[in-house]
């Protein structure tokens, strides 16, 4: 598999990320292992999780999987830490959190530093400074060697950016993590720009629009699928609208006209577009996972590229686009 620098750093990653949400809660050790081989023999090395991932055990099931199935060298393991089970307080930014939640995770996954290493999102509580010092804390002791952030907005993602390349000694962030897919392009209003301006490279989640670009929600809802799932039916639910389905009926023409997919469809496009380093796959199985994999020999043609883009294209207006032409 191909492999890509995160931003504008030495990190290398494989342009398809294994995600890991489902790990130790829906999805079991045997599923979990025959992914993660698959992955690896496929030339994968880009294994995302996070210390709330299954209340911790995603990191401890990835953890042990390394520890005999595929060796830790070849992996690159991104982590996050931030987001708390706390319905008073979802995020928890602050210093002494995310370095306490760091040694966690490490200990969960049995290794003594991770390769990247994210704040899960942005805490208004806590000032910034504090929070992107412990990223330079945790590379500075080398318990990361990378960082980045997850989930953080335009201004957020620009300002903590800036606010470390702003001084010598402080860590430019490798990274940052949202949704982006053909269903949800609201990256490129102002995330995108910040991200390619700044050089920090997007790894985008759900990638395949919660898997409904895949088509397998076109006539009906699989009962095997996450949509029929007590806990991810809400997650699903927002992309089964008729605006979704008009952009899931132009990959499934799109996915005819080339013989392929509209998973390799959805999946190839996003890998391909500008600032992308690596989507986040999140296989249910081995041969989900294989189906994914299999978009390394796929690049859209330029005319497919240009129709998805239309049927897709989301509304920017002022002031995001020039104001002289609106």
């Amino acid at each position: 598999m191909e492999q890509r620098h995160l931003g504008r750093t030495g990190l290398r990653v494989s342009r398809i990320g294994l995600g890991t949400l489902t790990w130790g809660r829906d999805t079991d050790e045997h599923d979990a292992a025959d992914m993660l081989k698959t992955f690896w023999e496929a030339g994968g090395t880009l294994v995302d999780t996070a210390d709330v991932y299954g209340d911790g055990e995603a990191e401890y099931l990835l953890g042990r999987l390394m520890d005999g199935l595929v060796p830790r060298r070849d992996l690159v393991i991104s982590t996050k830490a931030g987001s708390v089970p706390d319905p008073e307080r979802r995020v928890d930014g602050s210093r002494g959190h995310l370095l306490a939640a760091l040694d966690a995770s490490l200990a969960r996954l049995g290794t003594d530093h991770v390769d990247l290493w994210q704040i899960h999102a942005f805490d208004p509580g806590t000032p910034l400074e504090e929070t992107l010092h412990a990223l330079d804390l945790a590379v500075g002791s080398g318990r990361a060697r990378y960082v980045g952030v997850a989930d953080f907005c335009g201004w957020q993602l620009a300002k903590a950016a800036t606010w470390q390349l702003a001084a010598p000694g402080r860590t430019p962030l490798a990274g940052t993590q949202l949704e982006y897919s053909l269903l949800q392009r609201g990256a490129e209003r102002e995330v995108l720009p910040a991200a390619l301006d700044l050089g920090v490279g997007l790894l985008p989640s759900s990638p395949l629009g919660r898997g409904v670009l895949t088509g397998k929600y076109r006539h009906t809802t699989p009962a095997d699928s996450r949509g029929a799932s007590e806990h991810l039916a809400p997650f699903v639910e927002p992309y089964l609208d008729d605006t979704a389905s008009h952009i899931v009926d132009a990959v499934t023409t799109a996915a005819d006209g080339l013989a392929v997919t509209p998973l390799q469809v959805a999946l190839a496009w996003v890998r391909d577009r500008p600032g992308v380093a690596a989507p986040v796959v999140g296989a249910r199985n081995a041969q989900q996972l294989t189906a994914a994999l299999s978009v390394e020999a796929l690049s859209l043609p330029d005319e497919i590229c240009r129709a998805l883009d239309d049927v897709s294209a989301p509304v920017h207006r002022y002031p995001d686009h020039d104001w002289s032409t609106l």
